[in-house]
């Protein structure tokens, strides 16, 4: 499992395809947060792996698409979906990605 470089007034830096990034993490979530990061950097390494698409960014696009598509596949016939509790946690995630990308902005170049 993926261990935290550093923890600092709730947030965490984590490591995602060899890249820091700061994200907000609650108290307590640590562990829940990274295995998260865990997984996502699985998925990621396996889109990049194909050799298909170039660039982290669609390197991000295409695993998220494939982790939707997990969890949507997944869900048993029967239970309930809360669409507009999912959009706000997927809002939440999005705002996360686009201040660490925005952070990060200068370094790209």
């Amino acid at each position: 499992m993926s261990e935290a470089k550093s923890r600092e007034k709730g947030a965490v830096t984590i490591s995602l395809l060899g890249r820091e990034l700061r994200v907000a993490c609650p108290e307590g979530e640590e562990k829940q947060l990274l295995a998260s990061v865990d997984y996502l950097n699985r998925k990621l390494r396996e889109v990049r792996d194909t050799g298909k698409v170039v660039g982290n960014e669609r390197i991000a696009i295409m695993a998220a698409l494939n982790i939707a598509h997990e969890l949507l596949s997944n869900r048993p016939g029967g239970a309930s979906f809360d669409a507009g509790a999912f959009r706000g946690r997927i809002e939440a995630m999005q705002e996360t990605v686009e201040s660490a990308l925005a952070a990060d902005q200068e370094n790209l170049f």
